[in-house]
This record gives structure tokens, C-alpha cells and sequence, in this order.
């Protein structure tokens, strides 16, 4: 089990519930949708507060950005086709970006997020003892 995580379903981590309670209203909303989005494509994730962000089994994050909110995945493991799907540059994670409700397309997220599920590593994978 991830430290200081929580596996999600009805109840919220609760410090990720203090963090949306302090984003305004509009950019709530589109938190939560991805969140809610993101536990029906891949029930009982392990939710935590890292980075200042919110994190699901180290594959996958919710920012609050100032001119949008940044959805991020781990790139870990995908061809560089599936690499494509996302925004930005980094070796390890990628993003996708929304600026209100309305520019999520929830079928298309679902099946990004299950692909992420099924093909990519763990950006910080379990270390053994």
C-alpha cells in the first residue's frame, strides 16, 4: 500500500478534499469530474496528496494549473503512437489539458485511462525491502 494513501470508491483522501475546498468553484467541478471519470474507468485506486497534486497509483494526477487543469498519465511502457495522445515533453509523464467542463470527453478519457492502466509502469515503482 502506498504511504499515506487511501484506496478510493465513495469515501475521498481527506486531504484531497481540503485542497478542492480551496479551488475555486469552476475549476472544482472540473477536478471532481476527473476524479469521479478516473475511479469508474479503474475502481480502487490508491488516492493521495504528492507534489502538491493529486496522485492514483503513481500513474496518473489532477493539477489545478493557472490557466487550466492538467490531467497526467504515465508514459512508462506506451509506444510512441500512444505517446502522442498526450501534451508536454517529459520522459516519464504526459498530459492532457482542460480549461472547463465542457472539454472533457468522457468516453475518450475512459479509454486513455484504461490504456494507461493496462500498458504503462508506475512512475515511482514499489522499491522491495
Amino acid at each position: 500500500m502506498f504511504e499515506n494513501s487511501i484506496i478510493i470508491g465513495i469515501e475521498m483522501h481527506p486531504l484531497v478534499k481540503i485542497y478542492l475546498e480551496k479551488q475555486t468553484p469552476d475549476r472544482c467541478k472540473i477536478m471532481e469530474k476527473l476524479r469521479e471519470i478516473l475511479i469508474e474507468a479503474v475502481p480502487g485506486l490508491n488516492e493521495k496528496m504528492e507534489y502538491g497534486v493529486l496522485c492514483y497509483d503513481d500513474l496518473y494526477y489532477i493539477a489545478n494549473l493557472p490557466k487550466h487543469i492538467n490531467m497526467g498519465f504515465s508514459i512508462i511502457g506506451l509506444n510512441p503512437e500512444e505517446v502522442k495522445l498526450f501534451q508536454g515533453t517529459g520522459k516519464t509523464m504526459r498530459h492532457l489539458k482542460f480549461l472547463d467542463i465542457d472539454s472533457i470527453d468522457k468516453e475518450e478519457l475512459i479509454r486513455i485511462i484504461k490504456l494507461v492502466r493496462e500498458k504503462a509502469s508506475p512512475v515511482h515503482p514499489k522499491t522491495k525491502k
